[in-house]
């Protein structure tokens, strides 16, 4: 095995308290992550009324500038911080702190700031890194793996209800279509009505007029009761079975909530007992 260089002393205690969970000073980082990245929401949503923003703009852009800047710094942190900074700059989650991070530069750059909210509200998707505390791992961990499972089952299940909307919006078009100032103008725009009679939405935007087409779109709201709850039974079923599979220690059901990241590389999901990255052979 090839020798691993060892990250300096500052370097690995930066390491610990950013990407580890199961420390005091990691505890206490992902706190004040968690509320600030709650202030940033909020920030988000009151400059987006224009009443607010109009009299407290002043207020609202030194908060963002000083929310902005603690981002910018953690988001250097985490990348000296690990042996392979390019795996974790083009990670889900440094992808995701990459650009919750830049709005307010290019607001600078680029005129039309307002259309850069969406990108600062991504910063709510930082609190699934949060939560991966030690008292929530465990559960979240047999969810991923549930939903990971079912996941094909899912596709098949989504794949049939679009063919059969495609079926039962191009009968609505034959049946609908041809009546004046019907709203079934299109197949496309009768599948769209059947999509949304099926998830039991109603915009009632386009509506049936005939006998023929309500008696269809009465068959269309019965199935869509029944669909609703196929995915939900799926991802039921997976996890019920994720339990099941729990390994046993000294007769208790034993979940690994190692909170561990890999100093060089940044993968997680470590044993309980890992000395070694499964992913890199570093030392942990």
């Amino acid at each position: 095995m090839k020798n691993r260089k060892t990250p300096s002393n500052w370097k690995s205690r930066l390491h610990e308290i950013i990407y580890e969970a199961d420390t005091p000073l990691g505890k206490w980082f992902d706190i004040a992550l968690f509320i600030i990245i709650f202030i940033s929401i909020i920030l988000v949503m009151l400059e987006s009324i224009k009443g607010i923003d109009i009299r407290y703009h002043d207020v609202l852009l030194i908060l963002e500038w000083v929310i902005t800047i603690f981002f910018t710094l953690e988001y250097i942190a985490r990348i000296v911080s690990i042996g392979k900074p390019f795996k974790y700059i083009f990670s889900f989650y440094g992808i995701i702190d990459f650009l919750s991070t830049i709005p307010l530069y290019l607001s600078y750059i680029f005129a039309g700031s307002q259309a850069l909210i969406a990108l600062r509200a991504l910063r709510l998707l930082r609190v699934f890194r949060i939560l991966k505390q030690v008292k929530f791992l465990g559960e979240a961990s047999y969810l991923k793996q549930a939903l990971k499972a079912s996941r094909a089952k899912i596709f098949v299940f989504l794949f049939t209800v679009l063919i059969l909307s495609i079926i039962l919006g191009a009968l609505m078009y034959l049946i609908e279509g041809s009546r004046p100032g019907t709203r079934f103008t299109s197949i496309p725009a009768s599948v769209y009505w059947t999509i949304v009679t099926l998830t039991t939405v109603g915009y009632g935007d386009i509506a049936p007029q005939t006998i023929w087409g309500q008696m269809v779109a009465t068959v269309i709201m019965l199935l869509g009761y029944g669909i609703i709850a196929v995915p939900t039974g799926i991802v039921t079923v997976e996890f019920g079975k994720q339990e099941k599979g729990r390994k046993k220690e000294d007769g208790r059901q034993y979940v690994h909530i190692n909170t561990q990241a890999c100093p060089n590389c940044s993968r997680e999901g470590h044993r309980d007992d890992a000395v070694f990255c499964y992913n890199c052979g570093s030392k942990l």
